[in-house]
């Protein structure tokens, strides 16, 4: 399996306040990769230490399978785009001029591709408007365009979609499947709306306290999420052995648990349980969202 990104046990500390600990991703090639934690829990101090803007303290990090302590780690970043915070824009300059700074910036001995780059982000009609005209989409599809300069195939997005409208958020989760699937970009997107970023990731990395403390891919989530009965019996033997007979999906979570993944008449169920000396105790419809996911996985609400 290729990785485009790997930490081991990194760690950022400012003085005594560790923001980043023990820290352990892996974001796979081709993967849009959901990077969730509540506000301090190290997201964007991790961000601008994978693009360079800030030394870790301990522990290491690969990019395309080259480690922060070579020096050719200098040249990897340059496959890499970010938007850190807040999109690098200059607000009296027009999107055309500001694209054409970038290319300055990073060194490109022309503006090759420009016209490409407005208008796989839909800024061709606005072109030669300055930037402070523009609405907050608008400045987060160009600060995306910039960052596209020199053709990355990794981009990183901190909180892509932050005080943006319906329609601007839209147009930023269409821009990235776009650009996912026609140009085969990876993405490290941290982001607190969680059910529009359960609109795009593939993998998913849970962060508190400083620490990536699961990663998931959105087939083994949507799987913890689903629609399910969950049923406490007294014999789950006998309530398995049932549930095979009748081909029905489940999984056996403890002793006396059982969760059903298929739509059961609960009534009919209960008598054919009855007559092999199986009794339901109780019975719960659930169905999780990302957002109630998280919450459960880092300890309660209390802790958001």
């Amino acid at each position: 399996m290729e990785y485009i990104l790997q930490t081991h046990n990194l760690e950022k500390r400012y003085r005594k306040f560790k923001a980043i600990s023990c820290l352990n991703m892996h974001i796979k090639k081709g993967a849009i990769y959901g990077l969730i934690g509540k506000n301090g829990a190290g997201k964007t101090t991790l961000i601008r230490v994978l693009c360079g803007l800030q030394k870790p303290t301990n522990g290491t990090y690969s990019i395309y399978g080259i480690s922060n302590t070579n020096n050719q780690i200098k040249n990897v970043r340059k496959r890499i785009g970010a938007i850190v915070e807040t999109p690098s824009i200059y607000l009296d300059m027009t999107a055309e001029d500001n694209l054409k700074v970038q290319y300055k910036i990073i060194g490109l001995p022309d503006f090759n591709g420009l016209e490409d780059l407005l208008k796989i982000v839909g800024l061709t009609q606005n072109q030669k408007k300055k930037a402070k005209n523009f609405s907050l989409g608008m400045k987060q599809r160009l600060g995306i365009a910039i960052a596209l300069v020199g053709n990355p195939d990794f981009l990183i997005l901190d909180e892509p979609i932050n005080g943006l409208d319906p329609e601007g958020i839209i147009e930023i989760r269409e821009l990235i499947l776009k650009l996912n699937k026609e140009r085969g970009i990876t993405f490290l997107i941290s982001s607190h709306y969680l059910d529009e970023l359960s609109k795009i990731a593939t993998n998913y990395g849970f962060m508190n306290n400083g620490q990536v403390i699961q990663e998931i891919s959105s087939i083994e989530l949507e799987q913890k999420c689903k629609k399910r009965t969950q049923i406490n019996v007294n014999s789950a033997k006998e309530c398995v052995k049932y549930l095979e007979e009748m081909n029905i999906p489940y999984e056996v979570m403890s002793e006396n648990v059982i969760n059903i993944y298929q739509k059961v008449n609960i009534t009919e169920f209960a008598i054919n349980l009855s007559k092999r000396n199986c009794i339901i105790n109780e019975f719960q419809e659930k169905e999780e969202s990302l957002e109630n996911y998280y919450i459960n996985l880092i300890g309660g609400s209390e802790h958001v």
